[in-house]
């Protein structure tokens, strides 16, 4: 309930913000097709998150192999924890983008072509599930704690939600941040329509993985920036659900589109 009240305030303060401020121009008349899109996945993951998701985490959490030492109790055991999952998020993010199974459900987050609040809770209920599974062995094998896991998840929310927002922060702000957290511009980046770009920034919460692991972009956010996958269009929510499934979903067309 703490984590649901938290996010729906957070959200609502973000979705304000870039409102008032936008870094970006709005496209006319794309928000219902957007948010039927983006909320109707939400509602998916919502579901599929207290009878799968979670289960998953807390059957891993308590499946102990190793106990971590004394000393790692505690805050400092939380805060390794935390470090670890955002490790483990960057990897699990880079890999999406380079195996083309994994891509057939990540590119449904790709496809949005306009960025706000609502695009960080636009995923395919698949990627949900697959990545759920596939961080139970990294739960078990470091021992971290089902505590660790919630406030990991409600961190990534908060920090989705702010760095795929369009709101506007002053440029002296934003770069001082970016040195240690994942910011608009930052993330814009990486939904540039240009694969080149897209394949790059692709941390969650800290930036440093991209430095320490070299996929930082030299690219710089531009106003007029396109977003989305290169060579492809957005769809139907329908159709969204259906791409995964599509012969050819997991090799997306390149240089066909224009990027900016």
């Amino acid at each position: 309930m703490l984590k649901a009240v938290l996010a729906g305030a957070w959200f609502a303060a973000i979705s304000a913000w870039e409102r008032l401020s936008p870094s970006a121009a709005r496209p006319l008349g794309s928000d219902f097709k957007r948010w039927t899109r983006n909320g109707g996945l939400w509602l998916a993951n919502s579901a599929l998150s207290p009878l799968i998701t979670l289960p998953i985490a807390a059957w891993a959490a308590q499946a102990d192999m190793w106990t971590r030492p004394n000393a790692a109790n505690g805050w400092i055991g939380l805060g390794a924890d935390l470090l670890i999952l955002d490790l483990w998020a960057y990897v699990w993010h880079r890999l999406n983008h380079a195996w083309p199974l994994l891509w057939r459900f990540h590119q449904v987050h790709h496809r949005d072509e306009f960025l706000d609040a609502t695009s960080a809770v636009r995923f395919h209920p698949g990627e949900v599930l697959i990545s759920a599974v596939a961080r139970a062995p990294i739960i078990i094998l470091t021992d971290i704690s089902f505590i660790s896991v919630l406030a990991f998840e409600t961190l990534v929310l908060l920090a989705a939600v702010f760095h795929h927002s369009n709101a506007r922060l002053p440029p002296r702000i934003e770069t001082a941040l970016c040195i240690f957290v994942v910011t608009p511009s930052h993330h814009w980046v990486h939904h540039h329509a240009q694969r080149a770009d897209t394949d790059s920034n692709y941390g969650t919460v800290l930036t440093m993985w991209d430095r320490l692991f070299g996929s930082l972009s030299a690219t710089r956010r531009s106003p007029d920036m396109t977003i989305g996958v290169e060579g492809q269009r957005d769809a139907p929510l329908l159709a969204l659900a259906a791409l995964p499934f599509r012969a050819g979903s997991d090799q997306p067309a390149r240089n066909t589109r224009a990027a900016t």
